[in-house]
């Protein structure tokens, strides 16, 4: 979108006052408005000392902007996640005082964390980084981490011991000479092994950073994406043995040239064979389809979720599936710049979606927005799946364009009402949650393990926020470890469905999610009013199936393909 269409959006959407109106939100007052504060941040009494630098210059490169993400992982295996979050690096144009690094905290298990970085090695010094993607690709029962980033990825393996090691040259991974957005972990060919699938933005480099905007004090820009080449998606095959193969090309992907930022991995179709869903920039959004054979066909125009509902590309960001609509089919939300919709496109199960962003009750509630990191999540644990954004421009002057926008930004909740329909709940999270941020990154994630869905956001050029939900009290939940033997050991690609009276829900254990960022690893169910889920069943990736049931609910049950359920431990944590 050019400065020129800022301009005439803004000078519309003033002169149009229901357009204004439903830009600020819902227009009834959110359920709950009153009530405790739905999010509250604990960042700084949880020990989390970090701020993320985006290296912001004179020059205003376009890597300053488009970072950064975060993540969560059980690292040690002690049945509390972890969090990371990834950092910027100097550039020409900037040197900071001091080394810049991402940073890995240890969850103590009671309420706070630990700066661990530098006994476990992963700071991932130098590299400028994006995103971050965790999964057991050697399927030790240790999870590794890949981090995204401009020029190179590093690949750190899960020594099991509270440290990494540096694996990438040895792996083949490092995507050189690209800038990596965002990355997923999945078994594209059901072999067992955990692959990688990594979202590439633009051709850019200092050398080609163009003067964007207007000339003045003040109105230089950075650039739009579409001013830069577009590049292709990196699919990398793992051959079992600590290595991996770049079969971009041979197995179709590598011939489509995208400006790649969020990427989830689902099964759309329910063919049992996992998809890819990349969320272009500024260009039409991809959607691979698995053809079984190690290949893959583009089917985004086809399936109706390559284009809003106008026709037109739009500024693709983050992603997420999920049963929103109680269909038992995945759906799909992606997140826009401003002066466009976020996109919620419901699954037909007829291979196609269809936009539903206005009829669903999400419309125009967004529109002078630009959302980033976003995940389908009950948090409310009532049975229906919300949706969460975290949004911020990526024009720091951008009130100088548009008089309607602001950079820094509050998040964004639409609690689901039941079979698809939303309201902007917004209000109702809490003043934390509205704090005006420029928000990237978006991880959901039980650290506390109590059975709600806290968040944890990478905020550009920003400390970072860790806002632990207090909802749901007094209705019910499960949450489902999976351990995959002929499967992956991650079981990405699983899907569970449990029942519990005539009330049913599915969730698929997918790869990627939001933006740059990873989620916690177990799949959660909200349950209402129930006690007891009635009957569960998984199918893996391999083929198998498990049924299991009577099952009590309010807890974290371990499941293992062939075996069921087994023991293993989540305590809640120790309070002082």
């Amino acid at each position: 979108m050019t400065r020129r269409e800022l301009l005439r959006l803004a000078g519309a959407a003033a002169l149009h006052p229901t357009a204004s109106r439903l830009a600020g939100g819902s227009l009834l007052p959110a359920p709950g408005l009153g009530a405790a504060a739905a999010f509250v941040d604990v960042t700084a009494a949880s020990g989390i000392d970090f701020r993320h630098d985006n290296a912001a210059s004179a020059q205003k490169y376009l890597i300053e902007t488009m970072g950064a993400g975060c993540g969560w992982l059980d690292y040690d295996q002690d049945g509390y996640l972890d969090l990371y979050l990834v950092n910027g690096a100097a550039t020409a144009a900037y040197h900071p005082p001091q080394p810049l690094r991402s940073a890995l905290y240890h969850n103590n298990g009671d309420g706070s964390f630990s700066d661990v970085t530098a006994r476990a090695g992963v700071g991932a010094e130098g590299l400028f980084g994006m995103g971050v993607a965790v999964g057991d690709y050697d399927n030790d029962g240790y999870p590794d981490m890949l981090v995204c980033g401009y020029g190179r990825c590093i690949l750190y393996h899960n020594r099991g011991d509270g440290t990494f090691a540096d694996v990438t040259a040895r792996a083949g991974v490092g995507n050189a000479g690209r800038w990596a957005s965002s990355a997923a972990w999945f078994d594209y060919d059901r072999d067992g092994k955990l692959d990688l699938i990594i979202a590439n933005y633009v051709d850019w480099t200092p050398a080609t950073n163009y003067y964007c905007g207007a000339h003045g004090p003040g109105m230089r820009s950075y650039c739009l994406p579409d001013d830069f080449p577009p590049t292709a998606p990196t699919l990398l095959h793992n051959n079992g043995d600590g290595t991996f193969t770049d079969v971009s090309l041979a197995a179709g992907l590598g011939r489509h040239r995208g400006n790649g930022l969020g990427v989830v991995t689902f099964d759309y179709d329910q063919d049992g064979w996992p998809d890819v869903f990349i969320a272009n920039d500024s260009m039409a959004n991809f959607l691979f389809h698995n053809q079984h054979d190690g290949t893959f066909r583009e089917v985004a125009y086809e399936a109706g979720v390559a284009v809003g509902s106008n026709g037109e590309p739009e500024a693709g960001m983050g992603v997420d599936a999920g049963d929103a609509f109680g269909s038992g089919r995945m759906d799909l939300i992606v997140t826009h710049l401003d002066s466009q919709l976020p996109r919620l496109y419901q699954n037909l199960g007829n291979g196609t979606f269809n936009d539903a962003t206005v009829s669903s009750g999400i419309g125009y509630a967004a529109f002078h927005r630009s959302e980033f990191g976003t995940r389908f999540m009950d948090y409310d644990n009532d049975g229906n799946l919300d949706v969460f954004m975290a949004c911020g421009h990526v024009l720091n002057n951008i009130r100088r364009y548009n008089p309607l926008v602001h950079y820094a930004e509050p998040k964004m909740m639409f609690r689901n009402l039941g079979g698809g329909h939303f309201h902007n709940a917004s209000g109702a999270m809490g003043a934390a949650f509205l704090r005006p941020r420029v928000s990237r990154g978006a991880a959901a994630g039980d650290y506390d393990n109590d059975g709600r869905l806290d968040l944890l956001v990478n905020n550009n050029g920003e400390r970072p926020q860790l806002l632990r939900n207090n909802t749901g009290a007094g209705r019910h939940w499960l949450q489902l470890f999976l351990i995959g033997t002929r499967s992956n050991r991650d079981a990405i690609g699983a899907r569970a469905r449990v029942r519990a009276g005539r009330w049913t829900a599915v969730a698929e254990r997918k790869g990627g999610m939001s933006y740059q960022s990873a989620q916690d690893p177990r799949l959660h169910f909200g349950l209402g009013p129930h006690r007891r889920v009635d009957e569960l069943e998984i199918h893996w990736p391999s083929g198998a199936l498990t049924r299991l049931g009577p099952i009590a609910a309010d807890q974290t049950v371990t499941i293992e393909e062939g075996k069921g359920r087994v023991t293993r431990a989540f305590p809640p944590l120790r309070r002082g």
